[in-house]
Parts: C-alpha cells; sequence; structure tokens
C-alpha cells in the first residue's frame, strides 16, 4: 500500500518548544535516563559518540580544524555520516536512527517483533528542512518511533540510500517507508509516504499501517517459525537415525569379527582351511551390500561458512535445496544475515530459483562441498 501525500504544511503549524539555553541536566538524571535505554541503543550511542563533533564554543573556529573535520566526515561510511549531519543541523532530539548497515537494523526490527521506520534524507529538496524541523523532530513523532520502530536513516544520493531509492523508486521527498524483512534476504514495503506531511498526518500513517499489517505480518512470521522448528527437528531426527544406523553396522562388524576368532568357529566344517576361506568371501559381501544401501539413502555435505567453520550434515538425494537453507537457518548463526549457498568446482550459484531442485538432480550425490556467501 502506497501514500503518495503532496501537501504543503499549514501555515498554522508551530515549532517544537525549544529549550531553554540556561536549563541544564544532573549527573544523575543524566545516569537514570541512560540507564533506561535498551543495550542495543546504548551501543549505538556510544559509537555515535566516537564521531561526534566536538563543541567549541569559547574559541572562533578553526580553519584547519574544520577542514579536518570535513575530511573525517567524508571518511565516515554512509550510515554514520548521517547520523552525525542530521545532529548537527537538527539538533540531538530526533528519532534514534541506528547508525548501522540497513540489513542489520532488520535483523534488530526482527529480533524485537518490530518494522523498520526507513527515512532517506535529500539536502537538495527544499521542502526536506521543514519536515525534518516540524515533523520528523517533533515531540510525539519522536517517541511513537521509538517506542514502536526501528528507525532508519541514509542520504538519498550515496550508499544504501541511492540504492534504496533506486530500488523503491523514490522520486518524491522527504521519503518515507514502513518496511519489514522477508525470506530470502528480501525486504517488503508495508507503506510509503512521499513528500511533505505534518507530524498529525504522519501519525496517523504510522498507526493505520501497524493496525493493517501488524497481525498479519506477526501471523506470517510466527508460521514461519513453526516451519523452521520443524525443520529442526526434522533435521535432528534423521541425523539421529543415521547415527543409531551406523552404530547397529558397526555392532554387527564387530559380532563377526570375534565369531570368526572364537576356537570353536573353526571346529564345524569338514575342513578348517575350506571354512576360513567361505567366511573370507561371505564377509566382504555382505559389508558392500550394507555400505551400497546406505550410500544409496543418504547424501552427505559439508557445508564452509563464512567465518571459516565447518558443519558436516546429511540428506537424503530426494531432499531439496530447500532443506540446506533450511539446515543453515536452524544453526542459529550469529551474525548470519542474508546469505546464498554455492559450489565450488563448478562454480555455480544455488538460490532462489534452484530452491525445488532435488540433491541428486543437483549432482551433490553422494557428497558434496558447498560454500556459504554473504549478501551486501
Amino acid at each position: 500500500m502506497t501514500n503518495h501525500c503532496n501537501k504543503r504544511f499549514p501555515s498554522e503549524l508551530e515549532m517544537p518548544p525549544t529549550p531553554k539555553k540556561n536549563q541544564g541536566i544532573s549527573c544523575s538524571d543524566f545516569v537514570n535516563n541512560l540507564v533506561k535505554f535498551p543495550r542495543r541503543k546504548i551501543q549505538g550511542i556510544l559509537k555515535a559518540i566516537c564521531y561526534r563533533h566536538p563543541r567549541t564554543n569559547k574559541n572562533p573556529p578553526n580553519p584547519q580544524v574544520q577542514l579536518e573535520n570535513q575530511e573525517k566526515l567524508e571518511s565516515m561510511a554512509s550510515e554514520m555520516q548521517f547520523f552525525y549531519a542530521f545532529e548537527r543541523q537538527y539538533g540531538t532530539h530526533h528519532p534514534f536512527f541506528y547508525a548501522c548497515r540497513l540489513n542489520e537494523a532488520l535483523k534488530i526490527a526482527n529480533n524485537e517483533s518490530k518494522f523498520v521506520f526507513l527515512y532517506l534524507h535529500s539536502t537538495e529538496n527544499p521542502l526536506t528542512d521543514l519536515f525534518c524541523k516540524r515533523t520528523l523532530c517533533a515531540e510525539l513523532v519522536v517517541q511513537f518511533l521509538d517506542a514502536n520502530f526501528v528507525s532508519w536513516g541514509a542520504f538519498a544520493n550515496k550508499g544504501e540510500g541511492a540504492d534504496l531509492v533506486a530500488s523503491l523508486q523514490a522520486s518524491t521527498f522527504p521519503f518515507c517507508a514502513v518496511i519489514a524483512p522477508a525470506s530470502s534476504g528480501n525486504i517488503v514495503v508495508l507503506q510509503q509516504v512521499e513528500g511533505p506531511v505534518s507530524a498529525e498526518a504522519l501519525m496517523e500513517i504510522l498507526h493505520r499501517t501497524l493496525d493493517e499489517q501488524g497481525s498479519a505480518f506477526n501471523a506470517m512470521r510466527s508460521e514461519e517459525e513453526r516451519t523452521r522448528r520443524e525443520n529442526q527437528q526434522l533435521r535432528q531426527e534423521q541425523d539421529a537415525a543415521y547415527l543409531e544406523s551406523l552404530r547397529k553396522d558397526k555392532e554387527k562388524e564387530q559380532q563377526k569379527t570375534v565369531s570368526g576368532k572364537h576356537p570353536g568357529a573353526a571346529a564345524k566344517g569338514p575342513s578348517p582351511v575350506a571354512h576360513t576361506v567361505k567366511e573370507t568371501t561371505k564377509k566382504p559381501e555382505t559389508n558392500g551390500t550394507n555400505s551400497s544401501k546406505r550410500s544409496n539413502l543418504i547424501t552427505k555435505i559439508m557445508i564452509r561458512l563464512p567465518n571459516g567453520d565447518r558443519v558436516h550434515c546429511s540428506f537424503t538425494p530426494t531432499d531439496t535445496i530447500r532443506s540446506i537453507y533450511n539446515y543453515i537457518d536452524s544453526l542459529n548463526i550469529p551474525g548470519m544475515g542474508s546469505y546464498q549457498i554455492l559450489s565450488n568446482f563448478p562454480k555455480r550459484l544455488y538460490g532462489y530459483e534452484q530452491l525445488g531442485m532435488t540433491l541428486k538432480d543437483a549432482g551433490f550425490h553422494p557428497s558434496a562441498t558447498l560454500f556459504v556467501e554473504h549478501l551486501l
């Protein structure tokens, strides 16, 4: 659902109150307020402080210092550049923008069962300044976004922001959107707001989006989580059955070895030599049959993770590429994010279009080595 709003601000819209210059905050008040923040937000604040421009109110600006600060700003990541520039122009009272990559913000939102509020900042649009001051930094909007969304912002002409402008086909600024993580590293756009809107209008749109999309999206997530747990349980049962089969085969081999060395084993039959030859010939036939049956039923896969770890797992030849993705998801590897799997020799990508392909058709049977590659 897309909402195009091109209304200008009404003249009676009031600016948010400006704090008094002499109004101070004690150290104890600052600590009490800080401990109320979620842990992720405190980390973001500490990260942002490292790039915070030093305030020099007493001394006049030094041209050399200004040049060094400008060079430092240009060398920052685009996410931190946005955070730094926004605070310098509009102050510290604004929605808490996570200074990280968008996929990291999506993971945070997924863990907290929230949507992502996306803001693309265009410095070239004359309406941007008014929108930021009167709408985005309004007290009610700030409180509502911090409580119900994970906010993420970027410049519309650089980095990830420029890529999003192209993919979302944003043509009017200011541009806001409500997005959510989807499978295979994609995003779902639940709402778009293009053009300047008042704080009241933005609040109404966000409220309506939560009411309309929240229950449906949570139901979809619950279904995905249920499917993931079922796949994980199925894989554990298959691995346990495979290990139990190996254990039983090993016990049978040990029993045959012990019975062949037993003193009474050679007492039966007309000729000890003939009996020994008969047993030696029979044992490889039995072992070869069991090994052949196991190899026809089991496909062994070695998966190389981005951090260098290796994971060994087993499937059936009729399992699909989707089963490998489900297995990797079931590992709950920290910081995994969006990824794709590929083979090395020959190098081939197995993505969305190959999810229904069986492991046998993919050439993975009886064994194969696959690599997990992060998606940017």
